[in-house]
């Protein structure tokens, strides 16, 4: 059976995040997402959050599970036979750092894989930044997120102006 392991913050997933998702499921026997901490970025979801709202999103995918780790990538994966990393590419700029990791994963882990999904074109211009600025400014989401989890975005969007975050 082969593994594809798709790896991110999803602050919140997005559409472009389930695309590639759904893809990847057609692809492989199985694909587990597993949400990560990226120490660059300041989340507006927490983990569990973030592992919630994947479940919720995923749910009718029968070969989709959700998991999260604190570990590297590259030994995580090592848990899985035969695995493969599959990211998603928006832009040239996305396979420089993807490039770079990609080779990084390999030197820790020489049995690990990684394919690169472009972007479905309606979704090159989404990513999780632009969707919670969108969220500050009240705009309408139903072409960035999916449905299940538009109210939750929208709601601790409200909560960050608040805060002042």
């Amino acid at each position: 059976m082969t593994t594809a392991i798709y790896p991110g913050s999803f602050d919140p997933i997005t559409l472009g995040h389930l695309n590639i998702i759904r893809r990847a499921s057609t692809i492989f026997d199985k694909v587990v997402v597993v949400a990560m901490v990226n120490s660059a970025k300041t989340p507006m979801f927490t983990l569990d959050e973030r592992v919630e709202l994947i479940r919720r999103v995923v749910s009718r995918l029968p070969n989709v599970s959700v998991e999260t780790t604190g570990m590297m990538l590259a030994e995580y994966a090592k848990q899985f036979e035969g695995p493969v990393i599959v990211k998603g590419l928006r832009a040239m700029s996305d396979f420089e750092s993807e490039f770079q990791m990609a080779l990084i994963n390999k030197k820790i882990n020489p049995d690990l894989e990684t394919l690169f999904l472009t972007s479905s074109e309606k979704y090159t211009y989404i990513s999780s930044s632009v969707v919670k600025e969108m969220a500050r400014y009240g705009a309408d989401l139903k072409e960035f997120v999916p449905y299940e989890i538009i109210a939750d975005v929208e709601a601790k969007s409200h909560f960050w102006k608040v805060e002042g975050k």
